[in-house]
């Protein structure tokens, strides 16, 4: 039997849940759906640019586990910009933490 999966930890929900391609495909429009903590993965380490250990900690789970999570979402995302492809972000296994203070003073994820 597996292990129960650990609620992960996300700053809050995305900006924007889909991007759609301005053509449409030789294949006929397709979807990739990318899971919300794989976003907030994304975010921390290519726009926030923090070290994965950081990152891991922050959504409370393994850094191996942040890892993969990584690895999937950047996969489904080139998939969706090289295949021409819907992109929905939705799902996923994640809570948004009340706002916690830091050593300066800024909240969570701030």
């Amino acid at each position: 039997m597996p292990r129960p999966r650990k609620i992960r930890f996300v700053q809050g929900h995305p900006i924007a849940d889909v991007f759609v391609p301005n053509s449409i495909p030789p294949l006929g429009r397709q979807e990739a759906f990318l899971p919300i903590e794989g976003l907030e993965a994304i975010r921390m380490i290519d726009y926030q640019r923090l070290d994965q250990e950081t990152a891991s900690r922050l959504m409370n789970v393994s850094r191996q586990t942040f890892g993969r999570i990584l690895a999937e979402a950047r996969t489904v995302v080139a998939d969706a910009l090289v295949m021409g492809k819907t992109l929905r972000i939705e799902g996923g296994n994640f809570v948004v933490p009340p706002a916690r203070r830091g050593r300066h003073g800024r909240s969570w994820g701030g």
